[in-house]
This record gives structure tokens, C-alpha cells and sequence, in this order.
């Protein structure tokens, strides 16, 4: 009895002493920092850029997409982009292409959607400099009103740029580099004129298309929700739950506000932590701060069993488990018993059955026991 009473008791203190890595609260960054785009780094490290709440784009940087830190800002005042000159860069887009760092990005004014247009920067690292290559294309020339909210996928080997705000998403195949459109190519429609921040993640074998529906930018009132849609080739045709197509403005709903957050969307890439969950960084409303402008939220998404994305409630999270990576992924799934039912971390925090590590985890077997393991290698 004794022995399991300072068995407890250490459990207890572990979990204490590691109350900062084993949960989160959001908002993740507690500054504006509008449509975030986020990418993972050779150097373990995650990157997130956003629209210019602070000029010339600003860079945080993060080890486990909770706690962040400011590194500066992709552009100075004399490297900003300058095509549509009076414009502000909105919604940018960062990649890894061939080893560099590619950022596209909108430039635009309220009220200019026949102006406004998309460009792209690169970078030798992530915290740049960024260099400006220069123009996409503009709204006019390309024909597409409102021509903002790049998003960059590769598919079988081609380059795509996806883009649009209600009036229209569309897709058009780029050159092999991916800093222009490829001679001759043709741009197509993809979805309606509901939503706008297009993201698409493949996952098993279906291609599903994010996009952000409602007023964005309106405080409390603001209408923002993120909404999917899904289709089994890259250029569609999306269909939502039922079937119905996204060009004729069909989306599942995914996220929407709660009494703690308004206006939640324009959601970044999925990202994955260490032990293959998936997280999605968006921006919303603290309604206690609206002030304080476009805060930076974090929520898991899990996939079900029809395949589609869930966030928990669809409403943004306060509280949650907060995503592992190094030990805290830590199960080795080939030497655990067939009558392992669920493993937790020693917090009690569910670890995915596909984590591999090694450390003290608790595991619960189908009859409802739970025992504490050391994994060794």
C-alpha cells in the first residue's frame, strides 16, 4: 500500500511539474496575427507567418505549435513587394519548394478587387531575407475579381496555385519552379462564391478543400466559420456530406464561433505533431478582447470513420491536451499485449495507437485494468 501511495504520489508531481507541455489553452498567440500559414522546418522548428497586422509580414516560431515566439518580419520597408503600391500583403502562403522557402502572398486594398493580385517571395531560410520575385498576376489580368488568398499544392508531379475570395475559388498550374504560371494554362473553377482562405489536404485518397465562409473582419459580429469540402481528384469536382456540389456553394460545416471565440477561420496548413496528430492553427475573436484583434487558436482534427475532418464540437477549444512530440509520443505499439485496449501518457492524456517511443505509459486492457509500463529500446 505504501509503495503505491509514492507510486502515486510521483505520478501526481510529474504531471504538476509538467502541466505547461501536457495541455494548452488558446489563443495560442495572444496578438493579431490574421491568416496564418504555417510550415515545419529541417530544423524541428514551425514557422508561421500572417497578414501584416505588423508590417511587412510577421514570423513566429514555435517547437510544439503552442508556445511561440516573434523572429521578425519576412520584409523591411525598402524589400516590400511593390506591386500594387498602395496595397497591404494579405494572407500569405509559405513553402518548401526544391530547398528554398516560397512565400505567396496577396497585395491588396479594402474596396480594390480588380487591382488587388498575387506575387511570390523566396527565402535561402526560414526567417528569411525574403526576396520579392514579383507578380502572379493581377485580378484584371488574370479575369478572376478579388484575386487574393494564394494557396500552393503539388500534385503527380505539377505545381498548382489555388486562390480566390467570393467571388470564386480557382486553380491554375504553374511553371516547374513555381514563381510563374506555366505558359498557356488555363485557369479552372473550383468552388463557389461562399468562402475564401483555400487550403486542401489529401488524406486517405480523397482531396479535401477548406475554405472560410462569413464576414472576417467585423469584430463581435463577425460571421467567419471554416467549412470543407471533398472530391477524389485535386481539380474536383467537391462535393459535401451529401453529394451536393462546392461550386453551387455546398461545404460541411467544420468550425464556428462559440461565447469564447468569434469569428474563428482562414485556417492554416494541417500540420502533424510526433505521435501522427493532426492540429490546425486559425484565427478568431477573443470575445473578451475584440480589441485585441485576429488572435492566433489551436485545435486538434481527427478524421471520421466516413473519412471526413471533425474538430471536437466544431467551436474553438479553451482548454485541450496539447500536442506531443519527443517523449511525450511515447508507446511502442509492437510490444504491447493484443489485449491492450487504450494507452495514456502518466497525465492520462490518450496516446494514438500508431505513436512509437519509449518511456512510462499507463496502459488500460480490455477488462477496464490499467497498468503503468516502462517501454524500453
Amino acid at each position: 500500500m505504501q509503495r503505491l501511495t509514492i507510486t502515486a504520489l510521483l505520478v501526481l508531481l510529474l504531471c504538476a511539474s509538467h502541466a505547461q507541455t501536457t495541455t494548452y489553452s488558446n489563443p495560442v498567440i495572444d496578438n493579431s496575427l490574421p491568416d496564418p500559414t504555417v510550415v515545419k522546418a529541417p530544423d524541428g522548428y514551425f514557422y508561421l507567418y500572417a497578414t501584416e497586422n505588423i508590417r511587412n509580414v510577421p514570423i513566429y516560431r514555435s517547437q510544439n505549435l503552442v508556445d511561440w515566439r516573434y523572429m521578425g518580419t519576412a520584409f523591411t520597408n525598402a524589400t516590400r513587394p511593390t506591386m500594387v503600391p498602395k496595397g497591404n500583403i494579405w494572407a500569405p502562403d509559405i513553402n518548401i519548394i526544391d530547398d528554398r522557402y516560397v512565400m505567396y502572398y496577396s497585395k491588396s486594398t479594402w474596396g480594390g478587387e480588380w487591382e488587388c493580385g498575387i506575387g511570390v517571395a523566396t527565402a535561402e531560410h526560414p526567417t528569411g531575407p525574403f526576396t520579392d520575385v514579383g507578380k502572379l498576376f493581377i485580378s484584371s489580368e488574370i479575369g478572376v475579381q478579388n484575386s487574393i488568398d494564394p494557396f500552393y499544392i503539388e500534385d503527380e508531379g505539377n505545381k498548382y496555385l489555388f486562390w480566390g475570395s467570393f467571388r470564386g475559388i480557382y486553380a491554375i498550374q504553374l511553371s516547374d519552379d513555381g514563381l510563374s504560371v506555366k505558359p498557356g494554362a488555363e485557369k479552372v473553377q473550383i468552388a463557389g462564391t461562399l468562402t475564401e482562405g483555400t487550403y486542401i489536404c489529401k488524406h486517405d485518397g480523397y482531396y479535401y478543400l477548406f475554405g472560410s465562409a462569413g464576414t472576417c473582419c467585423d469584430g463581435l459580429n463577425s460571421t467567419y466559420r471554416v467549412v470543407v469540402a471533398r472530391s477524389e481528384h485535386l481539380l474536383g469536382p467537391y462535393v459535401n456530406k451529401t453529394g451536393r456540389p462546392a461550386i453551387d456553394n455546398n461545404f460541411m460545416l467544420l468550425l464556428q464561433k462559440n461565447n469564447k471565440v468569434v469569428g474563428p477561420g482562414h485556417n492554416s496548413e494541417i500540420v502533424q505533431d510526433d505521435a501522427g496528430q493532426y492540429w490546425m492553427l486559425y484565427h478568431g475573436y477573443e470575445a473578451a478582447d475584440p480589441d485585441g484583434g485576429r488572435k492566433v487558436y489551436l485545435d486538434q482534427v481527427t478524421w471520421g470513420s466516413d473519412g471526413w475532418p471533425l474538430i471536437r464540437n466544431r467551436v474553438p477549444s479553451a482548454t485541450a491536451p496539447a500536442p506531443l512530440f519527443g517523449e511525450a509520443a511515447s508507446i511502442d505499439v509492437e510490444r504491447s499485449p493484443s489485449n491492450v485496449q487504450h494507452v495514456y501518457n502518466l497525465c492520462g492524456q490518450q496516446l494514438p495507437s500508431t505513436a512509437t517511443a519509449h518511456g512510462l505509459v499507463i496502459k488500460q486492457l480490455a477488462d477496464g485494468t490499467r497498468v503503468t509500463v516502462n517501454i524500453e529500446r
